[in-house]
């Protein structure tokens, strides 16, 4: 037992004593009998993760495996790390980890600060006409597939495009070029029409949170002399740093895992070189080649990096934060 003094007031609190299993389980289906409404909307989800997500990881055993469209998983044979030091020294596999990581971190660095700046700007909007345009502009992109975004960026970056007309009207350019054609700009087109695509997209939870926040914060701040910069400097981003943070883990930790379909729509045989990355060599690789086994464990290398980046970026976000997981 433990007394805690507060005020002239004495509290006893019972020792948080771990309960029986058989009392966890009564509760739940308490709970759940409570709930059920709720709790059955769960249950398509839950079945849709087994499916897709739990029942293929079976499928990871060929990573260790010569592993054919003739074979079964039983009937491949065994070959251990066998793939993973193949891994090691094929350079395709590591130019197409350069390209990953510079264009992740370019975007990284320009689209996960650039939502934030522009939630900031439509949240300091007044309310009206030109408000609500400004979101609905911003958010139309996302919307538009890689299919749609590609054909109008191939049609736009050629020499007859739009960005050629613009450059050689004032005077930046002196003859038409495709800029898709030239590989030393791909990773600057691929991070710039990424941020386009998805900014608009990345304020909603930014919005949702400034919208929670109290006026009267920045009444008392104005009543002390703040401008609207140290408004927002001092109260806006101090209290949307969870989100923030959230937001931080989930790009790092999906470093790997982003640029699939942006490549395959803007990737020629001119800008490969610079263009390739890790998730479209897997593809290439397991799909067109039919190097299953390969392709099965630069994947199941790329999933382990991708946790322990999680693990990393939540540690440091949690550091930060004064040792409170924002997870």
């Amino acid at each position: 037992m433990k007394t805690t003094i507060i005020g002239k007031n004495a509290i006893t609190l019972e020792p948080n004593a771990k309960k029986p299993i058989g009392q966890r389980l009564k509760k739940y289906f308490v709970d759940y009998k409570n709930q059920w409404e709720l709790q059955s909307m769960l249950i398509p989800g839950i079945i849709f993760m087994i499916i897709f997500s739990y029942i293929p990881m079976y499928g990871l055993a060929i990573a260790f495996q010569h592993y054919t469209a003739l074979d079964t998983f039983s009937t491949a044979p065994w070959v251990g790390f066998e793939n993973f030091k193949i891994i090691m020294t094929d350079s395709f596999f590591w130019e197409s980890m350069v390209n990953t990581l510079a264009i992740s971190f370019m975007k990284l660095a320009i689209g996960f600060v650039t939502p934030i700046i522009l939630a900031i700007m439509i949240f300091e909007l007044h309310d009206g006409p030109f408000k609500r345009f400004v979101q609905t502009v911003s958010y139309l992109p996302h919307f538009l597939s890689w299919i749609v975004l590609g054909g109008m960026l191939i049609t736009w970056l050629s020499t007859t495009g739009l960005l050629n007309q613009m450059l050689m009207a004032v005077g930046l350019l002196d003859k038409p070029q495709n800029f898709l054609l030239d590989a030393s700009k791909y990773w600057w087109i691929a991070t710039i029409s990424d941020v386009w695509k998805e900014v608009g997209w990345g304020t909603i939870l930014y919005l949702a949170v400034m919208s929670k926040i109290d006026p009267t914060y920045y009444e008392a701040a104005k009543m002390d002399g703040a401008n609207r910069f140290g408004q927002i400097w001092h109260i806006t981003i101090p209290l949307m740093k969870y989100i923030i943070n959230l937001n931080l883990i989930l790009s790092v930790s999906g470093i790997f895992g982003s640029n699939f379909d942006q490549t395959l729509v803007l990737m020629n045989s001119q800008n490969q070189a610079k263009a390739e990355v890790l998730s479209s060599y897997t593809y290439r690789i397991g799909m067109t080649q039919g190097d299953f086994s390969y392709a099965t464990a630069v994947g199941l290398g790329m999933s382990i990096v991708s946790l322990i980046l999680l693990l990393a970026s939540h540690k440091i976000t949690k550091k930060l934060n004064d040792n409170q997981s924002v997870l």
